[in-house]
């Protein structure tokens, strides 16, 4: 019992290394990202970061106010933070305020140092290293805070990424940018946003499922693989091979993307005579476990 206890323990703790791991490298990467492209693009990289340098560039412009990006951005993220401690989990919410607050203290402390000054080459890579940030905190089980709390709540609600929401939301920050400092930032912004948002959606893979099925001759094997990796269940169909006329199986299931891959080299050392295929399913209706560790 206590070689278990102990084993979970350290399991726990290589999560908990990997989450907070995630939320400095992502912290220093924003901070870094925002110093290097979007301020020298003059751009607004949507969600609460995009929120927070219009806020300081209308009080520096019409106001003649320096106001510190940490104090703006703490204050915007402090409604998140209470939707995250409530309906996501502490241990999530605790590494996205490490990504919240150390970002927002690198962008004041972090020198200006511009790669170059072309907009559309900005809005490209800057947009690439934001979508990869934000999936390393998605991949590391934690965020950047702001709307990262609103789509996560409800792709757990509901199953769905909802990133391409995120980016009709952000919008609204790019028509005030627009009204205020110029379309030409604004249009550039949405090419950054854009490319984010493509990157994410690409190597953020959780809600991606795949539909598979499976001809096998070790039916109650295979499934043991299945409901030990995935938790899921499976329906059995029992058959006839057309060919050679030797009694088969077929398994169907519905699983992660990422479940699928290594669901197939395990269904290959249980029937290396298996035949898989697999689906790429856009939508189900039922109940559909997903795994939670917030």
């Amino acid at each position: 019992m206590s070689n278990f206890s102990s084993a979970f323990k350290n399991m726990d703790a290589k999560i908990e290394l990997k989450r907070y791991s995630c939320a400095v490298i992502a912290a220093v990467l924003f901070a870094v990202n925002i110093k290097t492209f979007v301020k020298a693009g003059g751009l607004y990289p949507g969600g609460f970061n995009g929120l927070t340098l219009l806020i300081q560039g209308i009080f520096q412009e019409f106001a003649g106010m320096e106001i510190p990006y940490t104090l703006i951005n703490v204050i915007l993220n402090a409604i998140p933070v209470f939707i995250g401690l409530k309906f996501i989990g502490v241990k999530f919410t605790m590494s996205s305020c490490v990504v919240i607050v150390l970002s927002s203290i690198l962008t004041d402390l972090i020198p200006s140092q511009p790669i170059t000054y072309d907009p559309l080459l900005i809005s490209i890579f800057g947009g690439l290293i934001n979508g990869f940030v934000v999936s390393l905190c998605l991949i590391g089980n934690t965020s950047s805070g702001g709307t990262d709390f609103i789509a996560i709540y409800f792709s757990e609600k509901n199953g769905q990424d909802i990133w391409n929401y995120i980016l009709c939301g952000n919008a609204v920050i790019l028509v005030v940018a627009g009204l205020l400092f110029g379309w030409d930032k604004a249009l550039y912004s949405i090419i950054f946003q854009f490319t984010s948002t493509q990157v994410v959606q690409m190597l953020h893979q959780r809600y991606k499922k795949h539909t598979l099925f499976i001809i096998t001759r070790h039916p109650d094997e295979v499934y043991e693989e299945i409901s030990k990796l995935s938790h899921h269940s499976a329906t059995r169909i029992d058959g006839t091979g057309c060919y050679s006329g030797d009694n088969t199986a077929m398994i169907y299931s519905v699983v992660s993307r990422d479940e699928a891959k290594i669901l197939v080299k395990k269904v290959t050392e249980v029937d290396p005579q298996a035949f898989v295929n697999i689906i790429k399913t856009d939508f189900i209706n039922g109940r559909f476990y997903y795994k939670t560790d917030y």
